[in-house]
């Protein structure tokens, strides 16, 4: 669906050819070409955004390009075109949709509307990603509704620097952008929790954990400590041994360059990125 959605506004916008120049927020003229998008995965919600990423294979990075005028004009998020996942994908492709929810939940941008929507999406993820990896098909559909209401969400307040160094592994070492996602969320969590207000009691709740009697820091440990234990249960790991230390400069680079990063909710730098990336090794 990237792919599509960057053809589509190449194909109307012919000036901006070479697709690097699309990255960030480009002033194209012209909405894509006429395009229904599929998803087949229940992730990155593509058929609902004004995103789309790009992978530079020569500078061994990511890119995020985001445009109103490339969003889909019709979307089918049909179960049953997500039924042949594999379990690792299906899990994968799960954990980046709750990632979406809950930094979209928290980011800088976020307010009254689209916290609706992605607390919604994390009711529906926490409920349903473990039933979806064992294929079953309410926990299918699911998915296909949660990942499309967090895309509705996310796209209007942005994300932040869980996704920013997800794409970073993703071109460095080709780890799946989901499960980079994943092994980052609780990481990123736990670093940006104080900037977070009462949120993470929300993002508990909507988990189906009591916080009853809790205090901020209580409930903000149940929080992060149950998104750690919805990834386990789906099988992402917690470490990435392809981490290298002599990569970690050009990683925090790349990650802070991320147009992802701005709408973090808490300030960071590369040095902190470095330090976050190593409690992967």
């Amino acid at each position: 669906m990237d792919t599509g959605k960057a053809i589509g506004i190449i194909i109307n916008n012919s000036e901006f050819g070479d697709v690097r120049s699309l990255e960030g927020v480009a002033p194209t003229k012209n909405p894509t070409v006429f395009t229904i998008a599929v998803p087949t995965t229940a992730g990155t919600a593509a058929e609902a955004t004004i995103n789309y990423v790009i992978t530079d294979t020569e500078k061994k990075r990511k890119f995020v390009c985001v445009d109103t005028n490339d969003i889909p004009n019709g979307a089918i998020a049909d179960p049953d075109m997500m039924s042949t996942m594999p379990k690792g994908l299906t899990a994968a492709t799960g954990m980046d949709a709750l990632t979406h929810a809950i930094e979209g939940y928290t980011t800088a941008a976020a307010w009254e509307l689209a916290d609706c929507l992605n607390l919604e999406a994390i009711k529906l993820i926490a409920a349903n990603l473990r039933k979806a990896v064992e294929n079953d098909p309410e926990g299918r559909e699911g998915m296909a509704l949660g990942q499309f209401v967090t895309g509705m969400a996310f796209s209007n307040v942005g994300l932040g620097i869980a996704h920013s160094m997800a794409h970073t592994l993703g071109a460095v070492y080709d780890t799946p952008h989901g499960v980079a996602c994943a092994m980052m969320l609780p990481i990123i969590m736990e670093y940006n929790q104080e900037a977070t207000g009462d949120k993470f009691k929300s993002i508990v709740e909507a988990m189906a954990v009591d916080t009853t009697g809790t205090s901020v820091e209580e409930y903000r440990k149940a929080a992060i400590d149950a998104v750690k234990t919805l990834s386990k249960d789906v099988g992402i790991p917690e470490k990435l041994p392809a981490l290298k230390e002599e990569d970690l400069d050009f990683l925090a680079a790349s990650a802070y360059a991320d147009a992802c990063r701005p709408g973090n909710p808490k300030e960071t730098s590369e040095e902190d990125m470095k330090e976050l990336f190593c409690k992967l090794m």
